[in-house]
């Protein structure tokens, strides 16, 4: 046996040896998998998150877990998401809140596009405005012409300073030039009371929040925030943005699955297969067309070119309504 024969021999020998001493990486996933909701249970993004991870955890392999996180706005679930191992076995749901944040929060302890590797778009839906059942809220023309006439300027309710349903309620004041007042609730389920009780005028939200009160007829959709009427159960004849006369008030909340920047491409991938298999199991599409979902899977590149161009614009946003960050 020649000399390079003998080397060639021990290294293969070396490598069978080193090879029997390490043990198999299990094949991903051999654990349950956490998906991480930054708002308390029994919200829409919650009800979103369970339906996705009941199918999901039927064909992954393993259990999908929803892990409530709630607390200041979002940002503790989400600095937790941001900060566990990138390894696949923890998720998080982000939505429209999550690119408004950085152009009204000061200090953020995370980053939107530089913490997380995008997974897949999941849905979006229009808001609402909804108004009461009084005469001068009959449609949206005849409440503006009312708001307008007003002695003292009406009040809508928003969910709190920086909140999309307080942008939408400032862009409405702008867009049709009549003053408003900007009155705060601690969400869209204590707003909606008070819009039916005729406290307060108006209040922007997603149909699932208001899907109760509109069922009993104690609230009006008055306007969807799209450019075009929306197909969704109750608001097929509620008027879009161009039939109202205004512009510059497209606003689709928007949900999407996330995980920690730099986990793997490859279990990235596989994710966001199974996701998009759960949004076309028919119990999955049954509970998002209830929640009022419109379905919208995406690729990896696309959903981060989207939270890229929806960050940019709600900063934009922002700065034309004078929000400063707080």
């Amino acid at each position: 046996m020649t000399i390079l024969q003998r080397r060639a021999f021990l290294a293969a020998g070396s490598a069978a040896l080193l090879a029997t001493a390490q043990p198999a990486r299990a094949a991903f996933p051999d654990r349950p998998i956490k998906l991480i909701v930054p708002w308390a249970a029994g919200g829409s993004t919650d009800a979103i998150a369970r339906a996705m991870a009941q199918r999901m955890s039927q064909t992954v392999g393993s259990p999908v877990i929803v892990d409530n996180r709630p607390g200041a706005a979002g940002q503790i679930g989400t600095e937790a998401a941001a900060k566990a191992a990138p390894d696949g076995y923890t998720l998080a749901i982000v939505e429209l809140p999550h690119a408004i944040a950085p152009a009204v929060t000061l200090r953020l302890p995370y980053d939107l596009l530089r913490d997380f590797t995008p997974v897949t778009m999941i849905g979006t839906s229009p808001l609402v405005f909804f108004a009461g059942m009084d005469d001068a809220s009959r449609d949206f023309r005849t409440f503006v012409k009312a708001a307008a006439a007003a002695p003292m300027p009406p009040a809508i309710a928003h969910s709190g300073a920086g909140t999309v349903s307080h942008l939408a309620a400032e862009l409405l004041a702008s867009r049709t030039k009549i003053r408003f007042n900007m009155v705060p609730y601690r969400g869209s389920a204590p707003a909606l009371t008070d819009v039916a009780a005729g406290t307060v005028a108006g209040h922007f939200a997603t149909l699932a929040s208001g899907a109760s009160l509109l069922g009993a007829r104690k609230i009006r959709p008055l306007l969807v925030t799209s450019t075009q009427r929306t197909g969704l159960p109750g608001l097929q004849e509620v008027p879009a943005l161009a039939e109202s006369g205004l512009k510059g008030l497209e606003i689709d909340q928007w949900w999407a699955m996330v995980a920690p920047a730099t986990t793997p491409l490859e279990v990235i991938e596989r994710l966001r297969r199974e996701a998009i298999a759960a949004l076309d199991h028919p119990s999955v599409r049954e509970r998002m067309a209830v929640l009022g979902v419109q379905l919208k899977g995406s690729t990896t590149a696309e959903l981060r070119a989207f939270m890229r161009a929806e960050t940019e614009r709600w900063r934009k946003v922002a700065q034309d309504i004078g929000l400063q960050p707080q």
